[in-house]
């Protein structure tokens, strides 16, 4: 039998060959032992805090090492696990997180990433993000909190701000240290200021790009934003010449000279660059002028106060329900003085209908009411003048075809000729000549 891993730490009971005995834990197995299940439970409900400045690059890796531990079973010290693990972020008290605050993660064995810029009025105000761990073949679940303490950062924002695109890279890919390290490096090469930071990552598919084919390795593409406290240089302005601008709108590449520095890890786009010079942008506030369309400014919204007098809608209850109720009354009495108080009458219609019309209409209803009479009584004798009385050869009187307690309901409608008794049957002709009676 396969005993859990705990059971070999040091477990009170041990198996013997004739059932269970009991032996002593050793201080160092026992020591061991608690300091597993501290590890295990103050994961559990540990809070993480992390300071990001205002303005710069925040990034926090969610690795899936360090959930492993909280999902049972347990592994044992040493042991790899790999269950597909995905990640759930949310500020707390609320469904989603920060608008400055993004997370991607690529698959579910992968780590996931939280990256944005925090900005100055999160400044002093500890936001506390929770994140929830899901391992997908247990269906077991872990929660952490992390509280972001965003701070102020002396120089926000950097005056000389310049965003490249690189087509190369996937944002997941360029949130790593490493080759961040190595592309603040190379614009540091090109621009050489004394204070670059990063300020912003943002996928190429936020920004309304299309997700690539899935060949020759292409990548999604990444907007990287950096900050410096120093002017462009030369080799960065070269984008904004009339040539470079010509063989960008033609799409074309355009020559840089520093291009080479980037181009042994970064294929930059530079047409797609973006100078910003916080030093010379002008206040684009514009005073409103009052006209067409436009309320006047009438102040704070003050709502009513709590001492309302009650008021009194027995009034405009009887209102709302009597005047409906008098025009309805009044179009139903003028419909029953039409209906019933206009009327002609049979006697006036007689009058003036010609006598020749009111006979005939007399004759068909005489005949309509004798046909109902008949079809009532069906026990009656057939009438004398449907039934034949001489013969047709002899002359003799032919007795009545049934007596008087015939049923004639049972009788059909129309007699054949075998059905007539004294019936004189008429020769026929053969085919052979011959006649037969």
């Amino acid at each position: 039998m396969q005993l859990p891993w705990w059971w070999e730490l040091g477990d009170p009971c041990a198996w013997t060959g004739q059932g269970r005995g009991t032996r002593r834990m050793s201080p160092a197995t026992t020591g061991t032992f608690l300091l597993t299940v501290y590890t295990i439970f103050s994961k559990v409900h540990s809070d993480r805090n992390v300071y990001p400045s205002a303005g710069v690059l925040f990034v926090h890796v969610l690795e899936r090492e360090y959930f492993k531990g909280e999902f049972p079973p347990y592994p044992k010290p040493g042991e790899i696990s790999n269950d597909p693990i995905t990640f759930n972020t949310n500020l707390m008290g609320y469904p989603d997180r920060p608008g400055w605050l993004r997370y991607i993660q690529r698959t579910p064995y992968s780590d996931g990433v939280l990256y944005g810029s925090p900005t100055a009025e999160n400044v002093g105000k500890p936001t506390v993000i929770e994140i929830t761990a899901y391992n997908r073949r247990t269906f077991e679940t872990a929660r952490h909190n992390l509280i972001i303490n965003i701070m102020s950062a002396e120089d926000f924002p950097l005056p000389y701000q310049a965003e490249f695109f690189i087509k190369n890279m996937n944002v997941e890919e360029m949130l790593a240290s490493e080759v961040l390290g190595d592309f603040l490096g190379a614009v540091k090469n090109v621009w050489q200021p004394e204070r670059l930071n990063a300020i912003n990552i943002t996928s190429a598919l936020d920004r309304g790009g299309r997700v690539p084919l899935p060949i020759n390795d292409m990548k999604e593409g990444v907007y990287v934003m950096v900050g410096a406290d120093v002017p462009f240089s030369s080799c960065l302005r070269e984008v904004e010449n009339p040539q470079n601008q010509l063989r960008c709108s033609q799409e074309m590449e355009p020559v840089i000279t520093c291009d080479k520095k980037f181009r042994t890890q970064f294929y930059i786009d530079w047409c797609k660059i973006s100078l910003v010079d916080k030093t010379k942008q002008v206040s684009t506030y514009q005073e409103v002028i009052r006209g067409e369309g436009i309320l006047p400014d009438g102040g704070e919204y003050k709502p009513p106060s709590d001492s309302l007098k009650s008021r009194d809608y027995y009034t405009d209850f009887l209102v709302t329900l009597a005047v409906p109720s008098a025009v309805a009354l009044v179009l139903f009495l003028i419909l029953a003085y039409i209906m019933c108080c206009r009327r002609e009458g049979v006697e006036k219609r007689n009058m003036q209908t010609p006598d020749i019309q009111l006979v005939h209409h007399s004759a068909i209803q005489k005949s309509t009411k004798e046909l109902r009479d008949m079809s009532k009584n069906r026990e009656i004798a057939w009438p004398l003048s449907t039934l034949p009385v001489f013969h047709p050869v002899t002359g003799e009187i032919i007795p009545p075809l049934h007596t008087d307690n015939y049923e004639s309901t049972n009788m059909p409608l129309m007699q054949t000729q075998q059905n007539l008794p004294h019936q004189t049957q008429i020769p026929q002709q053969q085919t052979t000549g011959k006649w037969y009676s």
